[in-house]
């Protein structure tokens, strides 16, 4: 069983916290200089997923309006082009 842990962890439990903990404390002192805090992140990922939301919903809006935008040019042309090779 502990082999199969090292093995998850890719070393002893012991050196792997001590590990993230290193880590951890190195990430947080960048953010901490950035001025960035989880708050901000989880904020960020909110908003991009509520703008993706509006926003593809407006995107289908203007679909539907460039669908009849062409279809004011396409099936007329179809119309008279059908017509045409009818007569033929």
């Amino acid at each position: 069983m502990a082999d199969g842990i090292n093995r998850f962890l890719g070393d002893s439990p012991a050196r792997t916290v001590v590990k993230l903990v290193v880590v951890s404390l190195i990430v947080g002192f960048v953010m901490s200089i950035f001025g960035i805090y989880p708050i901000d992140i989880l904020d960020g990922v909110r908003d991009f997923f509520f703008d993706l939301w509006h926003k593809g919903f407006a995107a289908l809006g203007r679909i539907g309006d460039y669908l009849l935008l062409g279809a004011t040019v396409v099936i007329p042309v179809f119309i008279v082009l059908r017509l045409l090779n009818s007569r033929a």
